[in-house]
């Protein structure tokens, strides 16, 4: 018998989707997502982000490769796999007639989950919603229903949750409350797998970033390695006088006057370094007064590895 805790928490082989009319969705995409991780999966809009969480959640089929969830093969073991993954779809869609309560009742029903082992309104005080428990769900505001699928999700007790964009419209008090509940479930060995537009959020929170783009997987590696992939570095000068004129420098990629006696100087860390840039300042005859420094980000990786793919 295969020793499952080995296995990472989901595997992607070749994974292609062709729609009818041609459009290719995926293209070949191969991913290890290991186990204990929060996983962040970013892209452009319609880069493939969602149709690769739809064919894990058994919402679209795939044309080609394999995929595993939690060491069961989707076609091979979709019940498996299915209870071993909660979604938090990026569309708010449940019955408005239920009452949250109601709603993750008849959700754990649907897994099979025996009453005495439903955690319903534990899940609710979670997500604080438990003043909640029995008002319609169509009453609720577009946060409190965010958070009532996050609930929903997590009924069957999944050892992975993927999130679709789940702060996509949400206000930053929200969206704080929805990481810390995250956190703590990755706390417990839950596995997290994130989708957001949010770069700042996923090189706050993810150990390790796929970025998918045209259907294809360009870069996975951990969020560390990937910030440190960004080589264009910024500072920003203050010096003793006005400037007439703004200095140049074999080693600045780019320099601009940003005040009086202000520049920022744009250089490229793996052809020079801060202290070449602010010698080549004052062998202008300037004399540095402050120096700040901007460190790349996320960001700077991201608009550079989807403008090349």
């Amino acid at each position: 018998m295969t020793d499952l805790s080995s296995q990472p928490a989901i595997e992607i082989t070749d994974l292609s989707k062709v729609y009818a009319g041609g459009k290719r969705a995926l293209d070949n995409i191969s991913l290890t997502i290991p186990r204990g991780q929060i996983y962040g999966l970013l892209g452009p809009n319609g880069a493939g982000k969602s149709t690769t969480i739809n064919i894990l959640a058994g919402l679209v089929n795939k044309t080609s490769g394999a995929a595993k969830i939690w060491g069961f093969d989707i076609d091979q073991n979709p019940r498996n796999a299915k209870n071993s993954i909660g979604i938090v779809p990026q569309e708010i869609v449940f019955d408005p007639f239920f009452t949250p309560f109601e709603t993750l009742e008849n959700q754990a029903g649907y897994y099979g989950v025996p009453k005495e082992r439903r955690r319903s309104m534990e899940l609710l005080r979670a997500v604080h919603l438990d003043d909640k428990a029995d008002a319609y769900a169509r009453t609720l505001s577009g946060g409190m229903k965010r958070r009532l699928l996050v609930a929903k999700a997590m009924v069957h007790s999944p050892p992975i949750l993927v999130l679709d964009e789940p702060t996509a419209g949400v206000d930053v008090q929200l969206r704080q409350q929805l990481w810390a509940y995250v956190r703590e479930l990755n706390a417990q060995g839950v596995t997290i797998v994130l989708t957001t537009h949010y770069l700042e959020e996923a090189e706050e929170l993810c150990d390790r970033i796929g970025i998918i783009d045209h259907g294809r997987l360009i870069t996975d590696k951990p969020t560390r390695e990937l910030i440190a992939m960004a080589q264009e570095k910024v500072v920003q000068v203050t010096v003793d006088r006005d400037i007439t004129a703004a200095p140049t420098a074999p080693c600045f990629e780019k320099v601009e006057q940003s005040g009086e006696r202000t520049l920022t100087i744009t250089y490229m860390k793996d052809r020079a370094n801060a202290g070449q840039v602010l010698s080549a300042v004052q062998a202008s005859g300037l004399a540095i007064v402050d120096v700040v420094t901007r460190d790349p980000d996320l960001e700077d990786v991201f608009l550079h590895l989807t403008a090349a793919a």
